[in-house]
This record gives C-alpha cells, structure tokens and sequence, in this order.
C-alpha cells in the first residue's frame, strides 16, 4: 500500500514562494525517496507564507526533512492511506482549484464513508453546471486511536464550479448527507495547484 504525507508548512518569508523555489531547486532531493504529488498554495483558509505539500511513496522521512528546513518555521505532517482514490500514484498535473476537506471520524466508520463517497461521485462528477472530480479520499494511516481524520481532495476548474457543485444531483446529494451524518465535523482549505512552467 502507498502512504501519503499532507504537510502544511509556514515559511521564514512573508509568502511560500522562497521555500517553494528552495525544494524546487533541487529537485525535491531533500525530501528522497518520497515523490511530491503536488505543492499547493493557498486562496481561503491558508496563509501567504504557507505551503501545503502532498508526497507520497517511502515518506518516513518527510516530516523530520521538512521541519529542519532551514526556510520552515513550522510544519505539520499527517500520513495518510489512499481509499477509492486515488488508484494510482501519481503526481498531479492539471491546473485548477484544489479544495482539501478535512473530516474528523470514528475510525469504525471510515469504510461507511468511503463507499458512501465513491456511489456518490458516479453522479456527482456528471452534474450539470460544474467542473469537479475527486482527486483523493484519505484515511488517517493510524487508525488505532477511537477517532480520527480523513482528508478528501476535489479538483475544480475555478470557484464558480465549486459554488455550483453545492447542489449536486439528488444522488449524489444523498450519499454526501449520509456522509455528513458519519462526521464529527469539518473543515476546507481552497489551494491552486503550483506548476512547473
């Protein structure tokens, strides 16, 4: 299985873009042998200096490299399973709005949610009026304590998409009430993804 590392990194400068140059530099080297499934900054809920960072693969060593960063004053690490996506390990290409959604959980219902997700999308993803396709549905990799979090990553082509995506068709909108019942709460981060030119 495939283990993936969410970190949320505060940079020394006033925006991410020096500790973003600073990894790019050298080709993630610091981060080996974990590869990056994309760097993301933010639009809502994240701030200037900061960087959220997905990678994925042998990532035991991600959160000691990207704390003792010389450009990190903080860095926060969450490792992560994939569920229903995404199926392959791969990093992301495709420019647009990511939304990171957190949902706090009872490990025991992780697999309700996941099924409950991956019926849902069938229509969701065909809804009329926006662009969005899941990226990834995360569980937390330790899943030994009684709660914890699961992380579900959306691709949008713009906000307008996003907006329109709150009403989905009926489908779709029953299964993510169904879901919603299952969490204790949460939370949203919108990000771009940062490509290479």
């Amino acid at each position: 299985m495939v283990v993936y590392a969410y970190s949320r990194l505060r940079a020394t400068g006033r925006d991410f873009r020096s500790l973003y140059d600073a990894l790019r530099h050298d080709e993630y080297a610091a981060l080996a042998p974990a590869n990056v499934w994309g760097a993301f900054h933010g639009l809502f809920g994240v701030a200037s200096n900061e960087l959220i960072l997905v990678t994925y693969g042998d990532v035991a060593g991600v959160a000691d490299a990207l704390a003792n960063h010389a450009q990190v004053v903080g860095a926060d690490t969450l490792l992560l399973e994939p569920t229903a996506r995404p199926t392959q390990a791969a990093p992301r290409r495709r420019e647009g709005l990511y939304v990171f959604r957190f949902f706090d959980v009872a490990h025991k219902d992780v697999d309700e949610i996941v099924a409950l997700s991956a019926q849902a999308w069938k229509s969701f993803e065909g809804g009329d009026g926006y662009q969005a396709v899941p990226q990834g549905l995360f569980r937390q990799h330790d899943g030994s304590a009684e709660t914890g979090r699961m992380l579900l990553c959306t691709w949008y082509d713009g906000l307008n998409s996003w907006q329109q995506s709150r009403t989905p068709p009926p489908d779709a909108a029953a299964g993510f009430r169904r879901r919603h019942a299952l969490t204790r709460g949460t939370i949203a981060y919108a990000t771009r993804l940062l490509v290479d030119r």
